[in-house]
């Protein structure tokens, strides 16, 4: 599964909940604040086996500041949570499913949910947390074992370890092939156990090489991200004694674009955030009631053969192997709803068959 947060507009200085917020997507005024809602979101992240990756949206909390929470009702009076609360929130119920389930869950995060309030309740939980992590973070290494201990306060972190100077290093790098994006790719890595503070213990941390724009015109040392696992062993079919793979942690990370693919959809495609609505209990229903649609179009779809879901007869300058989208997911269903509606009642006359086909013609417009 995924965590993440997203801003969704609103306008009157009456709506319940609403503040000022970061805006993630540069728009063309140049805003960098947004005034609407701000939703922790989690969704669960799936691989078709004929399309790429596809999330399903499921939970997702409010975020109200701490100076808009006193201008609520009474009625509707929360307490203030900041967003790793409400996202540790979010980790407890999808915990509580997998197991019920028999699954385990693993969480993909961005570098925003890399802090120890988020970090330490998950890895007590024993999830499993992949997020990003920062070029400075206070790494340290592993503590050998003292066979006798000396007087004093016994040594807490080893000697702090710096991803620059890990990146230059010749040593240690070699290369894996997987899946990212929907396409194979051949990346450059660095794998190596270290201890984070913020994690409250040992991490699995990974460095890989990107060829971003003119890449080969820049140091090497900039042209790296770095990523940490906080599974050190007992994934999925793993021994005990093994830790999480470079190639899980790659297309993890690659698989966390379904949920900022979610909030592009919900919000250009189910309308989130466009209901007339004020109140806050409004808000959170009328956002669940776009999460749930959009998951459950989503499942509809899923079986269905890519000629069934996705017609591009009309724009021949359109690739016809690409991937369907939600897009063409809702179109599909429309028509498929309205197929049954109108064509219903119709006779095989040749009269009717002429009607219904043009007919036909005007619904596929409207949907």
């Amino acid at each position: 599964m995924a965590i993440d947060d997203g801003p969704t507009k609103k306008y009157g200085s009456f709506v319940q909940g609403a503040g000022i917020h970061r805006n993630p997507t540069t728009t063309p005024d140049g805003a960098k604040f947004i005034y609407g809602h701000l939703w922790v979101t989690i969704c669960a992240v799936v691989r078709h086996k004929l399309w790429a990756t596809v999330g399903l949206p499921l939970l997702a909390k409010m975020y109200v500041r701490a100076k808009d929470i006193a201008k609520l009702p009474t009625e509707n009076l929360i307490g203030f949570q900041t967003k790793l609360q409400q996202a540790t929130e979010l980790v407890k119920w999808a915990f509580v499913c997998c197991k019920m389930l028999g699954k385990q869950l693993w969480i993909v995060t961005d570098g925003g949910f890399t802090k120890a309030r988020f970090l330490k309740p998950a890895i007590r939980l024993g999830v499993t947390v992949i997020t990003r992590l920062r070029k400075d973070a206070a790494l340290h290494g592993l503590l050998k074992p003292v066979k006798k201990r000396k007087p004093g306060r016994p040594r807490k972190y080893s000697q702090r370890i710096y991803l620059s100077n890990k990146t230059t290093e010749k040593r240690g790098w070699f290369k894996v092939m997987v899946t990212l994006y929907g396409r194979q790719e051949t990346k450059q890595i660095k794998l190596f156990r270290a201890t984070y503070h913020p994690a409250g213990g040992r991490v699995l941390v990974l460095i890989v090489r990107e060829a971003i724009g003119h890449s080969a015109q820049l140091s090497r040392s900039h042209c790296w991200r770095a990523y940490m696992c906080t599974n050190l062993s007992g994934y999925g079919g793993l021994r005990p004694d093994e830790s999480a793979t470079a190639e899980q942690i790659l297309e993890a990370v690659s698989d966390r674009m379904a949920i900022e693919q979610n909030f592009h959809d919900l919000k250009e495609i189910e309308g989130a955030g466009q209901q007339q609505v004020r109140g806050y209990c409004a808000n959170v229903g009328a956002f669940h009631l776009n999460m749930w649609v959009h998951t459950l179009v989503e499942l509809w779809a899923w079986e269905k053969n890519r000629s069934a879901v996705c017609d591009r007869s009309d724009s021949p300058w359109d690739d016809q192997f690409r991937c369907p989208s939600h897009a063409d997911k809702c179109g599909s269903l429309r028509q498929e709803a309205l197929k049954k509606t109108f064509f219903g009642t119709f006779g095989h006359s040749r009269k009717n068959r002429k009607i219904a086909r043009q007919f036909y013609k005007l619904l596929k417009l409207a949907a």
